[in-house]
Formats: structure tokens, sequence, C-alpha cells
């Protein structure tokens, strides 16, 4: 058997920066920061300027699909979650027949009671609380288990610890490690 020659690097930045988040195979879309970190490690220290307009290209070309300002992905490539990287959605309430379906860049208006998984206690609650949907002004967990519902739906919504405060917590509410 003859040996496969090994692949070509990649040339221009965008080529880098794509090769970087099929690398990196981030399910959320990949964060700026760790393309850049990946770029400068595997191909040599990539220019700021250079690779902020090799984002902005890739999203002009159709090359590259912003998620928020701060994540990119490849558009059509749809990664499963790693484990312990997704949300457990149980339906209480289905939503309006017809009512509006929350999707990324929708501002939506929820009431909800934050609750340990652990031993049910609850750290947080509100009957309004407005964010943009997928811009990561909340939790990864919301952004996740919110996206889908419709106007009028109750969920509940089981978020592991990776979507939720990770392994700082919130002290003195929310303990390390804790689950959603």
């Amino acid at each position: 058997l003859a040996a496969m020659p090994p692949p070509k690097a990649p040339k221009t930045v965008l080529d880098k920066v794509i090769a970087a988040i099929d690398a990196l195979a981030d399910p959320a879309g990949a964060s700026r920061q760790a393309i850049k970190k990946f770029c400068d490690k595997a191909y040599g220290e990539v220019k700021a300027t250079a690779f902020k307009k090799a984002l902005a290209q890739g999203v002009a070309k159709g090359k590259l699909e912003a998620r928020g300002t701060q994540r990119f992905a490849l558009p059509g490539v749809v990664l499963k979650p790693k484990e312990g990287e997704s949300v457990g959605v149980e339906t209480l309430r289905e939503g309006r027949e017809g009512g509006a379906l929350a999707e990324r860049g929708d501002e939506v208006d929820m009431s909800y009671v934050g609750t340990l998984a652990s031993d049910g206690s609850q750290f947080d609650a509100a009957k309004s609380f407005k964010f943009t949907l997928g811009a990561g002004e909340v939790i990864k967990g919301w952004d996740q288990g919110v996206a889908g519902m419709r106007e009028g739906e109750r969920r509940r919504l089981t978020v592991p610890p990776k979507l939720g405060y990770g392994k700082r917590g919130s002290p003195p509410e929310i303990p390390g490690d804790a689950t959603l």
C-alpha cells in the first residue's frame, strides 16, 4: 500500500479559521478566543487584524456562520452535544397553537424558578425576565433549553454544570458543579 501524503496546511487566514472551527468541534460554535488560540498554536501567530478580517470575510462569503458576536460555526454542520453538554427538557404544558416559536436572536420574556437538582432548594426566581436568545446573555443551558419553545409553553429544564455555572458555581447560592 502506498502511503497517503499528509494533508496540506491551510494557506489563508480564513482557511486556518475554518480548520480551527472544524477541529474544535463545539456544538454551540467555537468562541473567537478558542479559534485564535488554536490558529496561533497550530499555524504560528496570526495577526489580530488579519484574524478579525478573516472572520468577517468568512461570514460575508457564507463560509462561516456567526452565532452572536463571539462564536462561529461551519454552515450546515450540526454537531451532537458532548457528554454532559445537553439540557434535559420536560414539557409541562404545550404552548399556544400557532404561538410564536422562540428562535436565536429573538427577545424572550420568561418567568422562572431556579432550583438545585441535588436538594430542590430555590436559588432564584422571577415573574418577568427578558433576554435575547442565543446572544450569551444567560447561561448556555437557558439558550439551549428555551430555543424552540412556543409562546405560553412551560418547561422544566435540567441544566448540567457545564451549561450552568460550572466548577466555580455562583456562591453562596449555587455550589460548584451544580446541576440546576
